[in-house]
């Protein structure tokens, strides 16, 4: 995962991004209510994020999600992108005679998914700034890689469909002594994980989104944090902390999470008609 490496180090080394972009949409309370004026799916009925409860989620044996391509180095250059409300990168394209492009499959996945790029969301404190809650604690950051479902051509039409992208969610927790594993994408083994139905949480807010959410946490010291709270949102000279948005209503959505003892993968899961109906998104 040489690539990752490399590109969240850079985020973490640098105080600014030059080309800051004037983002179209705020964070604020106030803000954040005005973007259904111009999105309309903005108050669709399955958004996210939400506020997930082990719990409460139904536990089944999903299949494991299958990483193809990810130990590949990517041709160059990966760009980084401060678009004003987040950091984010681009992931080109692999050339076919060099390799494969990063796919996933798996979990409730019905196709192969590939991948398009990574942002993060995170807080002006220790005590928020990740987007989903995960048992009542929301942690100081989320790590958002995007997939397209490889039936879609690009993301703008991916988006037209309920099962156009596939987003893996990570969650860090802020630890005294620098961390290497900032620049690590994947925390060791991803076999548990919580999935479900919802959107995207910036605008356009497509509901076109499974959402796969990783417990085991990443690490991030106080002072490579910090450098994320430096950057400039490009308005004013603000900065841009504090980029995630509210609690969205779970609705009737089921929340599904893996069975850490579960042994199917997916390529040799097999669904009689009966289990089809404890896969439904929706009650």
């Amino acid at each position: 995962m040489a690539w990752v490496i490399l590109a969240v180090l850079v985020v973490v080394q640098v105080a600014t991004v030059s080309g800051a972009g004037h983002h179209r949409f705020g964070y604020t309370k106030p803000e954040q209510r005005r973007w259904s004026k111009s999105h309309e799916s903005c108050a669709g009925k399955h958004q996210s994020p939400i506020a997930i409860s082990s719990g409460r989620a139904i536990s089944l044996n999903i299949p494991a999600i299958e990483f193809v391509g990810y130990n590949n180095l990517l041709p160059g250059p990966i760009t980084m992108h401060n678009n004003g409300h987040s950091v984010s990168f681009s992931i080109p394209k692999t050339d076919p005679s060099k390799g494969r492009h990063p796919y996933i499959f798996g979990g409730k996945m019905e196709n192969e998914y590939e991948l398009e790029g990574l942002h993060f969301h995170w807080g002006d404190k220790n005590n928020r700034g990740a987007e989903h809650v995960l048992n009542d604690v929301r942690y100081p950051m989320e790590m958002h890689i995007i997939h397209r479902n490889k039936k879609y051509k690009n993301v703008a039409e991916a988006l037209g469909y309920s099962d156009g992208l596939t987003v893996l969610g990570f969650f860090y927790q802020v630890v005294e002594q620098e961390s290497s594993e900032i620049g690590y994408l994947l925390p060791g083994p991803v076999t548990r994980f919580c999935t479900y139905k919802g959107s995207l949480t910036t605008p356009p807010c497509s509901e076109a989104v499974t959402w796969v959410l990783f417990p085991d946490l990443l690490t991030i010291s106080l002072t490579q944090i910090r450098r994320f709270r430096v950057l400039d949102t490009g308005m004013h000279g603000s900065p841009m902390v504090d980029n995630y948005r509210a609690l969205q209503p779970i609705g009737n959505r089921r929340v599904f999470v893996r069975k850490v003892n579960s042994r199917n993968t997916a390529i040799d899961v097999v669904r009689n008609e009966i289990d089809h109906t404890k896969w439904d998104w929706t009650f």
